[in-house]
């Protein structure tokens, strides 16, 4: 048989043993995938039934390619950085690295892959750091079938993908009162208070001084409409800031 162009000439996938073109997605300049091209995956979460349920039905659906599979966010960047995916299906809670910690590492190395967010969570304090760490989009697990396969292909082509009850709670924290929601270390302070750490302990555990604290006190007693530790607390349940999960949970 002979082969229809040699290998190594731009432009021109090289061939296996088989006498067919390697396997490998299409790009566009812009770095996306061209249309109709295959959108190639890296899927990462701690529970490797979500990763087989995830790659067979990927896998049995065309369009996709799954490079590989990551178990916590630290081994996540560094196959990142290997396989160069298009998305990474990216889980949030996940012992020995996190999917925040991860996106945000992704995003100051420049990764050309974009983050869609897979999850149980929809809470302000998953959704928020999530998004302000650098992720495309976010969905949660019950997603229906066909809803990710169509957000993986807005997330390839740099479009935002947010679950209905995801874009409600975001629309609703710009919405409530005192507007913007506390940062990432308000949320830590607050959870520490929740604890019922003092400003002393908080002030030791985060690396900070107790006056800091006390600012971030004063910032979140603002941002959430309230005036005391145990209200702020109370808000923070509310609005879903403070979760009530386990360690370990997707």
């Amino acid at each position: 048989m002979t082969d229809d162009a040699p290998d190594g000439v731009p432009g021109v996938p090289p061939r296996t043993g088989t006498g067919r073109a390697a396997p490998g997605p299409t790009r566009s300049t812009a770095g996306a995938p061209a249309a109709g091209a295959v959108i190639s995956l890296l899927i990462v979460d701690d529970h490797p039934v979500v990763r087989d349920g995830l790659r067979g039905m990927f896998e049995s659906a065309p369009g996709f390619s799954v490079l590989g599979e990551a178990s916590n966010g630290v081994e996540a960047v560094a196959l990142t950085a290997e396989l160069d995916p298009d998305v990474v299906l990216m889980d949030l809670r996940m012992p020995g690295g996190g999917g925040v910690d991860a996106i945000a590492e992704l995003t100051r190395r420049g990764a050309r892959a974009k983050v869609l967010v897979l999850t149980t969570w929809d809470t302000d304090s998953d959704t928020l750091p999530a998004i302000e760490a650098g992720a495309t989009g976010y969905l949660l697990k019950d997603a229906p079938r066909d809803e990710l396969f169509k957000g993986v292909h807005a997330a390839a082509e740099g479009r935002t993908v947010l679950s209905p009850a995801v874009a409600s709670r975001l629309v609703s924290a710009v919405r409530s009162p005192g507007g913007e929601p506390p940062s990432a270390r308000e949320r830590e302070v607050l959870a520490l208070v929740a604890r019922g750490t003092s400003n002393r302990e908080i002030a030791r555990e985060l690396f900070i001084s107790e006056a800091t604290v006390k600012t971030h006190l004063t910032h979140l007693y603002a941002k959430l409409g309230v005036n005391d530790r145990a209200a702020a607390v109370a808000r923070g349940y509310e609005r879903g800031i403070l979760g009530r999960s386990g360690p370990g949970a997707g």
